[in-house]
């Protein structure tokens, strides 16, 4: 899978569920200082991950690096990238000590990165074959609970302002319902930051049942919902204390939506661009002053 240019950490961090118990421990070390493991030897780490050398190559390769060697440079590449961008205390989580102004920086900065993390790691060839088969559906399901439903109607939205057929749902039964009656010709698209939502997961297994297409939006790419999806597509968003990276996952995941939404816009351009200019006028009367663009609006033209 063609994954762009996505920081090891971003990796690491996305398979950490699917690592060994012993492999997740070396995860830790890197994740907690990749700075300083990006200058020690395999033996040190191995030391301070209560493991062995052979373990630590094992989860080089895990992660998609060919040895220790190349991960040390990675991470160096990484660290070097991020002093660059910006301050690393803005990197570090909220603590109970910070100050409002050092609050407002640092959940910024994590917003910002999720997208940029995103952006860096999506596989375009992935997401092209989503926007094809969901171009051409006779109607796009979506399936969320909890955060990622504001997501899945955000996507709904989108594609009814374009002309798609498409549903949102968020309660289980329903949820079931719909897929139970979804046919070849549809696409089911399951979103979850944890990729183990079990209301989702089912509900993209009944859809997968029944012929229709099924994506899965996650920030990890083996975990349960990836079993249950024809495509996968994943975000790059870290949870932090206080759940601020919550917020990051949904910007995320709403960074691919918006991919999707575009790409699929594309493909149907002289419909999707009047359909977009229809449904601005339908409701332009219940908004206050001029248009954006300094047109009157129908009502107040008489028209």
């Amino acid at each position: 899978m063609d994954t762009g240019e996505a920081s090891p950490l971003v990796r690491i961090r996305s398979l950490f569920p699917g690592l060994a118990r012993a492999e997740q421990r070396v995860a830790q070390v890197v994740l907690a200082d990749p700075a300083t493991v990006a200058h020690r030897s395999i033996t040190e780490v191995a030391e301070q991950a209560g493991t062995s050398e052979t373990t630590v190559t094992r989860f080089c390769k895990a992660i998609g690096v060919g040895g220790y060697p190349d991960l040390r440079i990675a991470l160096a590449a990484d660290t070097a990238r991020t002093a660059a961008r910006a301050d690393r205390d803005l990197g570090s989580d909220i603590g109970p000590g910070d100050d409002l102004r050092a609050v407002v920086n640092k959940v910024a900065f994590s917003d910002a990165r999720a997208v940029e993390e995103t952006a860096d790691q999506i596989d375009v060839a992935e997401l092209e074959r989503v926007v094809e088969a969901m171009a051409i559906a006779r109607r796009v399901d979506v399936y969320g609970v909890g955060a990622s439903a504001f997501v899945a109607m955000d996507l709904q939205q989108k594609l009814h302002r374009i002309g798609r057929t498409s549903f949102a749902w968020s309660d289980t039964h329903i949820a079931l319902t719909s897929a139970a009656v979804l046919t070849e010709g549809d696409v089911a698209v399951g979103i979850t930051h944890s990729g183990a939502t079990a209301d989702t997961v089912e509900a993209l297994r009944v859809a997968r049942s029944r012929g229709a297409i099924t994506v899965a939006l996650t920030n990890f790419p083996r975990s349960p919902v990836t079993e249950v999806a024809d495509y996968v597509l994943t975000t790059a968003a870290r949870e932090t204390t206080f759940r601020s990276g919550a917020t990051a996952s949904r910007i995320a995941q709403l960074t691919v939506i918006d991919c999707l939404f575009v790409g699929i816009a594309q493909r149907h351009h002289d419909s999707a661009t009047a359909a977009l200019e229809a449904t601005y006028e339908a409701v332009s009367g219940h908004r206050l002053g001029p248009r954006p663009d300094g047109r009157r609006r129908q009502r107040e033209s008489g028209k």
